[in-house]
């Protein structure tokens, strides 16, 4: 069987119809068993304001209150989730829609609070992969969002790099798997000012040197610590890049090796 790809899609082309549009046909044309994972981009805060939810924002992360959990479950879960599924149908690929708690899939604890309470947010603990491999093997591609469960009925929202990682760990048990990130840079840029600087490879001792130097830092930190648990993890490539990098012509991205 063809390797597995676990593909994470940036909410930049989430946020833009026509560049979502184009991936979606490009994903669908892939081929071998694949899963889909995807955030949320811009509109479950178009959302919450024009429902009067505040929107509290700590270092980049979200503070997810129950007002603001009801509105992204709607946004991810709901809008964009379906979405996809239906546009993949129309490209002959077909998928399923998921949170982690359809059929048991991602159980994850509420984050502790310690500086910060986050709220309802959850941190993974495991991945079922049996049910997600039964539908692969039946040419069933599964399309995940950034909500697990904690197997006592609350939802929770997650960290959708995080999903695509432990995706790619658990499925790891059953096919030889490939986790791609795609986001709208080329790759790992030694400069955040010059999109042609991209990192080709990154090991990690590398990673660590670039950590030290500043050259890595704010919201492509927890993304390579993702990437790095994941191959330590038995995941076979870590690929990050732009949305060329699913093509059959890929330009410039960053491959990660251990």
């Amino acid at each position: 069987m063809d390797s597995l790809k676990i593909i994470k899609v940036g909410g930049n082309i989430i946020d833009n119809p026509e560049a979502l549009d184009h991936f979606l046909e490009q994903f669908a044309a892939l081929q071998g068993p694949k899963v889909l994972v995807h955030g949320g981009g811009k509109l479950a805060t178009k959302l919450a304001k024009d429902m009067q939810v505040p929107v509290n924002m700590v270092e980049g992360r979200r503070i997810t209150d129950a007002e603001t959990l009801d509105v992204i479950t709607m946004v991810y879960a709901g809008k964009i989730n379906k979405g996809i599924v239906a546009k993949l149908q129309a490209y002959k690929c077909n998928a399923i829609g998921f949170t982690g708690a359809d059929g048991n899939t991602i159980c994850s604890v509420k984050r502790p609070v310690k500086t910060i309470d986050y709220g309802f947010v959850g941190d993974i603990e495991q991945v079922n992969a049996d049910v997600l491999q039964v539908l692969l093997e039946q040419q069933i591609t599964p399309v995940f969002c950034a909500i697990t469960h904690d197997n006592r009925g609350q939802l929770l929202n997650t960290n959708a790099d995080t999903i695509a990682s432990a995706l790619a760990v658990g499925l790891s048990e059953f096919f030889k798997t490939e986790l791609i990130y795609v986001f709208e840079k080329n790759g790992v840029l030694l400069s955040v000012d010059d999109d042609n600087s991209v990192i080709q490879t990154i090991n990690s001792e590398g990673y660590n040197t670039l950590k030290r130097e500043g050259v890595i830092a704010d919201g492509m930190l927890p993304k390579l610590t993702n990437c790095f648990d994941a191959l330590k993890a038995g995941v076979s490539k870590v690929i990050i890049g732009n949305a060329t990098v699913i093509s059959a012509n890929p330009q410039k991205h960053t491959t990660l090796k251990l």
